[in-house]
């Protein structure tokens, strides 16, 4: 809210006057603030992740494709994921946990999580279908089970591990 007001406040300034100044000090503050409540909340869920699991299992994701969309781009750069991923990495190696990647071409999405098929294509705007097992799936919630699975399989068997759920 403060940001929605500060910041017209700064455009309607005079550049290069004091006044301006002054308005750019009180928006880069704001701005801080944001990134510093951020930045806590983001090691907080880091630090409890890592203490309550001995396999965290993450999906490296395109994310300079993801920007392009224009409805999602404000919402996934504010994210910080490349953070967040670099600080379980690092609370990982400080409480002997590990963390696995799983390649951003596994189709974990299009995978039933209860048979196994691959789904030959599978658009963004589905968020919900129905396998031809009769298991009825949630876009994500199927996709983190399929990502778990295969991270546990990497964890037990080794990094050469390509697993097929059959």
């Amino acid at each position: 809210m403060r940001l929605a007001k500060a910041q017209p406040a700064l455009a309607k300034k005079q550049k290069g006057s004091a006044n301006r100044a002054k308005a750019r000090l009180k928006v880069a503050k704001i701005y801080g603030r944001v990134a510093d409540r951020r930045r806590d909340h983001l090691h907080q869920l880091s630090t409890r992740l890592v203490r309550e699991n001995q396999v965290i299992a993450v999906e490296t994701l395109s994310v300079r494709n993801m920007l392009k969309n224009r409805s999602l781009s404000r919402a996934i750069s504010d994210a910080a994921w490349s953070e967040f991923r670099s600080m379980l990495e690092y609370k990982a190696g400080w409480y002997g946990r590990r963390v696995v990647t799983i390649d951003r071409f596994y189709p974990s999405s299009k995978t039933c999580s209860v048979c196994g098929v691959v789904v030959e294509s599978l658009p963004l705007d589905v968020r919900v279908w129905t396998c031809r097992c009769g298991a009825h799936h949630d876009r994500d919630i199927n996709a983190a089970i399929n990502i778990l699975a295969v991270g546990l399989a990497v964890s037990a068997c080794g990094d050469g591990v390509s697993p097929l759920l059959v």
